[in-house]
């Protein structure tokens, strides 16, 4: 089931001059990480006392041939994806497959916060949507 909205992606190749441009709005950045994976860095920026809620992701490359290159290179820098946390990975892939979406992840993978799993699919025409599936293991028992 999907649960929520986790954040809303933007690719950037500046993430510094994005990241003052968020600050002009009020935001603050609350978390950061890789997804070496995708071959992107990503800042997760919030407005100061709902660290909680929805995030604002600055997607930008690491390295050539990164999940963003193509992005970047024909549309430019802007709203990259929608991101949903689900309780169900693996389901919720299939469940969206079977009514259209295009899974571009054969595996799940490591996303760029800690516990993050994340699946991208793909809604073709009318919508062009990519939607990035996110699953948070839960926080290990403390002893």
């Amino acid at each position: 089931m999907i649960l929520g909205v986790d954040h809303v992606g933007l690719a950037t190749a500046e993430p510094a001059r994005a990241g003052e441009q968020l600050a002009a709005l009020g935001m603050v950045r609350t978390d950061h990480g890789r997804a070496d994976a995708y071959g992107v860095a990503c800042e997760f920026w919030n407005l100061p006392g709902d660290r909680a809620g929805t995030a604002v992701e600055l997607v930008s490359p690491t390295r050539a041939g990164s999940a963003v290159d193509g992005r970047l290179a024909g549309q430019g820098p802007g709203l990259y994806h929608l991101a949903l946390v689900v309780d169900d990975l693996a389901g919720e892939t299939a469940r969206l497959r079977r009514g259209g979406f295009l899974a571009l992840d054969a595996e799940p993978c490591r996303g760029a916060r800690p516990g993050m799993r994340v699946a991208f699919l793909y809604l073709p025409e009318p919508a062009e949507l990519l939607v990035e599936l996110v699953h948070y293991a839960p926080p290990a028992p403390s002893r």
